[in-house]
């Protein structure tokens, strides 16, 4: 009696021993599985785009030099996109070398408007990389039209909307004190909007990227051209940009200390820092 159940006792360890083994054997099935999984998620990140201000009155970054004037490059899309060259091409030329700029992988450039403070470095990129597309306003002179030509670029003269790129579009010139088109990026959060000085009106420029694409503005930074204007103005453009339905604003350039305060505290942690050197990301 007592060899069969020593017999038993063995056989039932034995048993549960296996038990153990299987289980175990599952578990660690499972736990690869589950790690395998998330190594693939993991190598297949979040597109998104990328956007830094190159040129700005602002410093934002150690290294950079800020002047009056702004200018930002667009990565992450099919193109690279740079919007506007800001006053001075040596300042522009600098920021792009303290930021890591490679200027041969430009493809496309936006000028906002002829103001020379959006348009003094263009000479500049040209020197070091005429292989990309220039798109200005349709009213440009013949002469400032030469002058990109001459340089060996192709010049595209915008009169309404244009795609440029997938999901990028242009608003097309919009009149103003200085007749003006911006940018509009189509992301999976809603659009984003840069503009130059906002001569047409950030809010009209803020309706009709709406009406070329139907979808809510995320985000909208750039210059606004409010310097001078009453508080009552502001204010009112900042109700506009609330039910328009803008997510976050970075507002800068020609904007005015004041009303960029304005535009501050209104939107607190939603407020976009800008400056020379800020990285801005959107998911694509």
């Amino acid at each position: 009696m007592i060899i069969e159940s020593s017999m038993i006792l063995v056989g039932f360890s034995g048993l549960t021993a296996f038990l153990s083994f299987v289980l175990f054997g599952l578990a660690f099935g499972q736990a690869k599985e589950r790690a395998s999984g998330e190594e693939e998620e993991k190598s297949v990140p979040e597109g998104s785009v990328r956007v830094t201000i190159l040129y700005d009155n602002y410093q934002g970054a150690p290294g950079t030099e800020a002047d009056w004037g702004f200018s930002c490059l667009v990565e992450g899309l099919e193109k690279t996109i740079l919007f506007d060259t800001g006053a001075r091409g040596d300042i522009l030329l600098h920021n792009m070398k303290v930021l890591e700029v490679d200027i041969n992988e430009i493809d496309q450039i936006v000028i906002s408007h002829l103001h020379g403070d959006h348009t003094g470095g263009l000479a500049s990129v040209l020197e070091r990389n005429s292989k990309v597309v220039v798109y200005v306003p349709y009213s440009a002179p013949d002469s400032f039209v030469r002058r990109i030509q001459s340089a060996g670029a192709r010049t595209v003269r915008v009169e309404g909307p244009e795609q440029i790129d997938s999901n990028v579009h242009l608003t097309g010139e919009m009149s103003g004190p200085g007749n003006e088109q911006s940018l509009i990026i189509d992301t999976s959060r809603g659009l984003v909007v840069i503009t130059g000085c906002s001569h047409p009106g950030i809010v009209a420029i803020i309706k009709r990227a709406m009406e070329i694409i139907p979808k809510v503005p995320y985000a909208v930074f750039g210059g606004f051209h409010l310097g001078g204007e009453p508080d009552s103005v502001i204010n009112s453009i900042i109700r506009d940009f609330r039910n328009s339905g803008v997510v976050k604003c970075g507002a800068c350039h020609c904007t005015g200390d004041r009303a960029i305060n304005m535009f501050k505290k209104e939107y607190g942690q939603d407020f976009l820092p800008m400056g020379t050197g800020k990285v801005l990301e959107f998911p694509w």
